[in-house]
């Protein structure tokens, strides 16, 4: 498969409501989009990485400049096999996941049009249906939290998780248990806490939580294990997982009894992939997170959600949440059974709405191979 030019897009979006975590709020995406031109078949990618280098070292600049520095020059006018050959023709960069992502990713779709399967198919999935969990940021009051929560779960949804950080944490769960004693509730705390708050930690054992996701650095896994001997809800790790090696350390040093796995933050489907098997063998759950993507980005995501291992409901919910109108045809959506079916279209599954993405693209770059400029 012969890549002849790659495009990079930054597109911009304004969320349909402001989304807080305890790094900030986001009311607009920076979302930078990358389609691989192959033999004329276009598969596109998404770079997850925020506006700001908070989640993680990246950022939409920082992996502009990569991509078009040096991943698309490396990867414009080779021949590759498919998207799981693609991290071979890439330059020795150290870190960029995400930019290296929205690149394989591409191919990967591009791969899946060229065989005529579906991504879902292509990357090993079996399901064909994903139940949808939801992600709700930290809002401006108790009572504007209880309100999203309940058009949530009248929406379908049939996991919900808070965002939590220190003062916004205990006094929310308690209301929020109050209220729905049985829901499947867990809350992410994006690096927000030290092995300091131990005993503050030890009290969220009281709300029954499916999971407690992240709590420490987020470069650490060691001492979550120490943290995860010390409670009984279940810790789920994010942020320190970048690969399947990390996988197989949290597993092995006990870290979580729960993994995410992140497409961009792993650095695409091919250790994606490898991340899910390293849990599937030890039998921990994994789910898929979400980084506030556009259907391009949320239609990968449900590709890599359709392998077995991913029992618990995800971060992937439907476009009408984040978007006025999203860029994906049709746009996804949620049963009222908290159900997401998995596409059998080839290749993503979505189209994508092209005169939407011109006129949102604030800026774009074609990269040609050998015989053409860039």
């Amino acid at each position: 498969m012969k890549i002849e030019a790659i495009t990079l897009r930054e597109i911009r979006m304004p969320l349909v409501r402001f989304f807080e975590t305890s790094f900030g709020r986001t009311s607009e995406r920076r979302i930078l989009l990358v389609t691989v031109h192959c033999e004329g078949v276009e598969g596109w990618g998404e770079c997850t990485a925020g506006e700001h280098p908070f989640y993680c070292e990246e950022s939409t600049d920082t992996a502009w400049m990569v991509l078009r520095d040096y991943l698309a020059p490396a990867l414009a006018g080779a021949e590759v096999e498919g998207g799981r050959d693609a991290a071979r023709h890439m330059p020795a960069v150290r870190g960029h996941r995400m930019a290296k992502a929205a690149l394989e990713n591409a191919i990967w779709d591009a791969e899946a049009q060229q065989r005529q399967l579906p991504l879902s198919r292509l990357v090993g999935g079996t399901r064909e249906e994903l139940p949808a969990g939801v992600s709700i940021g930290i809002q401006d009051s108790h009572e504007q939290l209880l309100e999203t929560i309940a058009r949530e779960l009248e929406a379908g949804y049939q996991r919900i998780k808070i965002k939590v950080k220190p003062g916004w944490d205990l006094d929310v769960l308690e209301k929020v248990r109050e209220k729905w004693p049985k829901i499947a509730l867990s809350c992410d705390a994006n690096s927000a806490y030290t092995l300091d708050d131990l005993e503050h930690l030890k009290k969220f054992d009281q709300y029954r939580l499916l999971m407690l996701e992240q709590p420490l650095w987020s470069d650490e896994i060691f001492l979550h294990g120490l943290l995860q001997r010390e409670l009984t809800t279940s810790l789920c790790l994010d942020e320190c997982i970048l690969s399947a090696r990390h996988a197989l350390a949290a597993i092995e040093w006990k870290a979580c009894r729960i993994l995410n796995i992140k497409l961009g933050r792993v650095g695409g489907f091919s250790e994606a992939i490898r991340v899910h098997d390293v849990a599937y063998r030890a039998a921990i759950p994994v789910w898929c997170g979400g980084m506030l993507e556009s259907g391009v980005g949320r239609a990968h995501n449900l590709a890599l959600s359709s392998l077995t291992g991913f029992t618990l409901p995800g971060d992937v919910s439907a476009s009408a949440r984040y978007w006025q109108e999203d860029i994906v045809d049709p746009e996804i959506t949620v049963t009222p059974q908290g159900e997401i079916p998995v596409s059998t279209a080839t290749g993503r599954g979505y189209e994508v709405k092209r005169e939407l993405i011109e006129r949102l693209t604030v800026r774009q770059e074609l990269v040609r191979g050998l015989t053409g400029a860039s």
